[in-house]
């Protein structure tokens, strides 16, 4: 399990952007965001390090 913080997420669009790229890095993943605590929580295979580059691509580092 993945979790990361993302303070730049703060409505659906965001929400909707983040799970978009989270699904471009891993079709199978299973995604759940929390945006009252700006928490997105990751299952897959793939290294975190692989979700917070392309997060940090769209505008969404982790903090």
């Amino acid at each position: 399990m993945i979790e990361l913080t993302l303070p730049t997420m703060t409505c659906g669009h965001c929400v909707r952007t983040v799970t978009e790229t989270v699904r471009q890095v891993d079709a199978q993943a299973q995604v759940d965001i929390d945006l009252p605590q700006q928490r997105v929580r990751i299952e897959s295979q793939r290294p975190p390090e692989d979700f917070r580059r392309a997060l940090a691509d769209e505008g969404y580092a982790a903090a």
